[in-house]
């Protein structure tokens, strides 16, 4: 049972839609968490966040002004760390488009910055957020969060004598997140005109606090190396709208650069290293595959994939209704929601 009380937690990009709800969760579960670092760069965002989670005398929150381009800096705010989740990226797809060479400062060169400053600091476990753009890229975001991946796959072989372990989280659409497309919606319906860029077009759904679960799950069970993916339904973006907005005009503008029509979260040839759990995959290295599958099986009724198998949004078997939806917004952007 995994017990964060008495222990020091970092999150890089922890002012996000994600380090804030599990920040809000740690505190929640366990309120004797020795030290809650928040590591990012913007301080008005750290500054309207510690208004919510507070400072001070007995409590355990840190704010840590910092980039992950800045190793030392990265270092420094790691002394005394025990878990790093590392959910700082560039995620902006036309932005990294139109600036490459920034995105991977921040999405490489940033998470090899991390691993180092982990190992250099004594930290036990490394849990990095990865996305189903990383799966098949065929965007520069994508290129980067999938080198990324590889990085923490491959750090568990470097870490030599050390008590640490580096595993990745793979999701895709986090319902009702900053720049997501639900409250997108929320804010087009008042124009009578809902902008679609397919009508085929569907995405896999899993909330914040399903997200932080899978993190949560991660830093207790993983051997070091391994990508899990959670089992989460799927739903099409025309159904969304008609949950949110059913009166209004529906407008296909076409798929935007670097945009996929379903989401892809382990592909074919992913699934030959490839588990499945009771609630998750667990995409393993190739490296250890052998010794990780007999732990995996043994201890959690882990079973191979079928040959061929894909993780895909399209042909996913479990699906949201328009009513379901409507409930997704109620749940996580408006209480008081009516279409």
């Amino acid at each position: 049972m995994l017990d964060l009380n008495n222990k020091s937690v970092l999150i890089t990009g922890g002012t996000g839609s994600f380090g804030k709800k599990f920040v809000e969760i740690v505190l929640k579960k366990w309120p004797n968490v020795k030290r809650v670092v928040v590591y990012s760069r913007d301080e008005l965002k750290q500054f309207e966040m510690s208004q919510v989670f507070t400072t001070g005398t007995g409590k355990p929150m840190r704010y840590f002004i910092g980039d992950i381009r800045d190793g030392s800096r990265l270092k420094r705010a790691m002394e005394g760390i025990d878990i790093v989740v590392h959910a700082a990226a560039l995620k902006q797809v036309p932005a990294a488009e139109y600036n490459p060479i920034e995105c991977i400062k921040t999405n490489i060169f940033g998470a090899e910055n991390v691993i180092n400053a982990a190992l250099d600091t004594g930290v036990n476990h490394v849990v990095a957020l990865s996305t189903d753009k990383a799966a098949a890229p065929i965007n520069l975001y994508g290129a980067t969060k999938l080198c990324s991946d590889k990085l923490f796959v491959a750090a568990n072989n470097m870490k030599g004598p050390r008590d640490i372990r580096f595993s990745v989280v793979r999701y895709g659409n986090v319902f009702g997140s900053r720049g997501s497309v639900a409250p997108f919606f929320l804010e087009k319906r008042i124009s009578g005109v809902l902008p679609i860029t397919h009508p085929e077009m569907t995405r896999f759904n899993i909330s914040l606090e399903e997200g932080v679960n899978l993190v949560l799950y991660a830093i207790e069970h993983a051997l070091g190396g391994e990508i899990f993916v959670p089992k989460i339904p799927s739903f099409k973006v025309v159904d969304l709208a008609k949950a949110i907005a059913p009166d209004c005009k529906i407008e296909i503008i076409g798929i935007r650069p670097g945009e996929k029509l379903h989401e892809e979260m382990i592909t074919e040839t992913d699934a030959m290293n490839t588990l499945e759990c009771e609630n998750h995959y667990v995409i393993l290295p190739s490296y250890n595959l052998k010794w990780m599958s007999e732990q995996l099986t043994k201890t959690y009724n882990a079973r191979p994939v079928s040959e061929g198998f894909r993780y895909n949004s399209g042909t996913n078997t479990s699906w949201l209704t328009v009513e379901q939806l409507r409930e997704q917004v109620r749940l996580h952007l408006d209480p008081n929601f009516k279409a």
